[in-house]
């Protein structure tokens, strides 16, 4: 009895050892043990880890991975432009995790070479990211906390549904850049948020998934809302262009709105944050 108690504790340490879940590329990821040392190549995965409480696990990650502060003190190991191979293989991870759509995609083509199982994220929508923090606390062997900041998230995002569900729609222009003009359309993940608010995105029918438009192309869809996020290398003030036109509609109902940076241009944790600013924003706009 005892031997054979013994060996289903072993087939548990066993069964412990092998995380194994599928990233969003479809392909099966399988440590020969709990991650325990990560690099992450964008900053939106570097919050993750934090959110699941595997923060400490992180021994690289690249320019801007600026958040919680704990994160500023972690190794670079490069930014958009490349990653310096050689300092990830020194820093001896045992996983990768990486943005698919958003790390070049030659980059990522090196990253691959080196051996070391690399974990694709590929967040297209606002119920994606619950997913991810879960399949990272399974990587990482942080289950439970996990399941707790996903269910969270859920939940949050799920109360903005029903406190905006039925409300009038507001018409916005979202500003990703003002030189040259660039937006989203209804593909991206902002537009989610949008609609999570009971919003209109104005240039929602293009094809593109961030396309460039012009002023008069802005001015002639009149939006009632012009926002925008103070991300860095902007300029102070890109808004200011539009108090150029008095009669459109944004401008005359004073809802020329900056939110905080990083919230909704970061596919992670704090993405919900920035929901929730946006829609704040939107519900004034239907204030008379």
């Amino acid at each position: 009895m005892r031997r054979i108690a013994c060996l289903f504790v072993f087939a548990a340490l066993c069964c412990q050892a092998a995380p194994t879940v599928k990233d969003d590329r479809g392909q099966t990821i399988t440590l020969a043990q709990p991650a325990r040392r990560i690099v992450t190549l964008s900053p939106h995965l570097t919050e993750d880890l934090y959110a699941i409480g595997a923060g400490n696990l992180i021994v690289g990650t690249v320019d801007y991975s600026d958040y919680p502060a704990a994160a500023n003190k972690i190794t670079r190991i490069g930014g958009y432009n490349g990653f310096d191979l050689e300092r990830i293989r020194a820093l001896k991870p045992d996983l990768i995790l990486a943005w698919d759509s958003g790390n070049p995609p030659q980059q990522l083509a090196l990253v691959a070479g080196l051996g070391i199982p690399v974990f694709y994220d590929n967040v297209g929508k606002m119920a994606d990211i619950p997913g991810v923090l879960e399949r990272l606390g399974v990587l990482t062997r942080h289950e439970a906390e996990a399941r707790a900041a996903a269910a969270q998230w859920r939940q949050r995002m799920d109360q903005l549904a029903r406190r905006y569900a039925g409300k009038r729609p507001v018409r916005v222009f979202y500003q990703v850049w003002d030189r040259p003009l660039m937006t989203i359309n209804g593909q991206q993940i902002i537009s989610d948020a949008l609609r999570l608010c009971g919003a209109v995105n104005v240039f929602a029918d293009l094809p593109a998934i961030a396309p460039t438009v012009d002023e008069e192309a802005v001015l002639a869809a009149n939006p009632e809302i012009i926002a925008t996020s103070g991300e860095p290398g902007m300029q102070a003030g890109v808004l200011a262009r539009w108090q150029r036109w008095p009669k459109l509609a944004a401008t005359r109902n004073g809802q020329l709105v900056t939110l905080p940076p990083d919230l909704l241009s970061r596919k992670g944790p704090r993405f919900i944050d920035g929901a929730e600013a946006l829609c704040r924003a939107v519900d004034k706009a239907r204030q008379p």
